[in-house]
């Protein structure tokens, strides 16, 4: 079981997101915005962080950069969850340090197998 931060400023999305790594048997806390997440991400280390691109304050790419420059962090996987679909939005996220990019909307079993495979790849 691993330790999955959420982040995300649609509420109905983040509970979506939560239930199914739930039940797929992980440990996971949650967030409104990119801020409260990296605070999150530095006191509690989570094992992967779920993040959306478009949150208040602190947006997704601005958290995923503020992790990834955190030696305490850095190797923390990060995918980015969100709407923005275009190739150059895509490219950022990437830039940015995620691990992976999934749009929305977006198949909550797809989401639950490439949290898994990212987390398969750090035990090794």
């Amino acid at each position: 079981m691993a330790r999955i931060l959420v982040a995300d400023d649609d509420e109905d999305i983040r509970m979506l997101v939560v239930m199914r790594l739930q039940h797929s048997g992980h440990e996971v806390e949650q967030a409104g915005d990119g801020a409260t997440a990296v605070e999150q991400c530095r006191n509690d280390a989570p094992d992967l962080v779920v993040l959306d691109l478009m949150m208040p304050g602190m947006n997704g790419l601005d958290a995923c950069r503020t992790i990834r420059a955190d030696p305490a962090l850095a190797k923390t996987p990060v995918i980015l969850l969100t709407a923005r679909a275009q190739t150059s939005d895509v490219e950022a996220g990437m830039a940015a340090g995620a691990d992976d990019y999934i749009t929305k909307p977006f198949s909550p079993r797809d989401l639950a197998e490439r949290v898994d495979a990212l987390l398969a790849q750090g035990e090794r």
